[in-house]
């Protein structure tokens, strides 16, 4: 619903597809890790303004399964640099009160990584100010799939219906974005959160996600802030 500007609220719900980092890099004659690593101060920045502001749901796409193609030295420093900054970085978040959950396919993650991603979402699993997902080795037709897998191996009567299948998502019971914002000036989803996005307003922005400040975000809730959410109805029935 459109908001005017004093009763401007605040996505109950943001996802995030987090691009940029390599191309940040290169822009500055850096190798495209040192991006990677710029990134991940920046998830801790918005993570903390985003408990501050008042979101309740923070959802970021930090690897997807079509990321596994990149470059294997590439990948490598990425799944290490997770590795550490599971303790140097994420770990702070808990004193800030957020949940920290992780989504996605752990099968191809080395026991060091789930064991330590275990443990943190263990540790915050009482934290009630924020509720981060992490989309790890994650994509939305994934997620369809494995959901409509667990379905058959439950052996669930038919009809399905839309709730019964939304609980077999490995989003749930996160509830669907308001917004979806994507950073580094691409305008696609690439394979992310496809069946929760159904009237998701989606943002895209220009910046590099290393330079995507808190500011950015504030402009993209400030945007947010002038659709107008029908849901399939029209406006004289909001």
């Amino acid at each position: 619903m459109k908001q005017d500007k004093a009763n401007a609220v605040v996505p109950r719900h943001i996802a995030i597809i987090m691009d940029g980092n390599g191309r940040w890099a290169k822009k500055r004659f850096l190798p495209r890790v040192a991006g990677h690593v710029r990134g991940v101060k920046r998830v801790k920045e918005i993570v903390k303004h985003s408990a501050k502001i008042g979101v309740k749901y923070l959802t970021l796409f930090v690897f997807s399964k079509e990321n596994w193609q990149r470059p294997q030295e590439e990948v490598s420093f990425l799944m290490k640099l997770l590795y550490q900054k599971l303790d140097e970085e994420f770990y702070q978040l808990h004193e800030d009160g957020v949940k920290i959950r992780f989504i996605g396919d752990r099968s191809r993650l080395n026991a060091e990584i789930c064991q330590k991603v275990s443990q943190l979402e263990e540790l915050t699993c009482g934290n009630q100010q924020l509720n981060l997902d992490i989309a790890l080795d994650y994509s939305g037709s994934y997620d369809i799939v494995n959901a409509v897998n667990t379905l058959l191996k439950q052996g669930v009567e038919l009809p399905i219906t839309e709730e019964i299948f939304n609980q077999q998502l490995l989003t749930h019971p996160t509830p669907a974005p308001d917004l979806l914002i994507r950073t580094g000036g691409e305008y696609r989803i690439s394979n992310f959160l496809l069946w929760q996005i159904a009237y998701t307003e989606l943002y895209f922005s220009d910046i590099f996600w290393p330079d995507f400040k808190p500011l950015e975000l504030d402009r993209a809730i400030k945007w947010y802030n002038t659709r107008e959410r029908r849901f399939g109805q029209i406006s004289e029935q909001l």
